[in-house]
């Protein structure tokens, strides 16, 4: 079964109040099994729009990248980032061999 991703870019105009979302996402993250390969860091934008910053979460399956942003914990979470952040995110299947 290929794995689920999470692709987000995200601009964020309150740090500070951003970082009650990260607090708040951690439990439903860790209760779909997250896993963050890219979170901020290093970036180049050679083609297209960028954001800010960057990250890409995978999950065991694409079914539980879904579940967990469908979940009650992660829509909770999601009303902390809305006002203060500007996202864009796709949620993916992976590619098996």
């Amino acid at each position: 079964m290929p794995k689920g991703y999470w692709i987000v870019r995200v601009d964020i105009a309150d740090a500070e109040k951003y970082k009650a979302y990260i607090a708040a996402n951690a439990e439903p993250f860790r209760q779909f099994g997250a896993r963050f390969l890219v979170r901020a860091g290093r970036f180049e934008n050679p083609e297209g729009k960028s954001r800010a910053r960057n990250a890409v979460i995978e999950f065991p399956t694409y079914q539980a990248a879904l579940d967990c942003w469908k979940s009650p914990g992660y829509q909770k979470a999601m009303k902390l980032r809305q006002p203060v952040s500007t996202i864009d995110l796709i949620i993916i299947e992976g590619y098996e061999t």
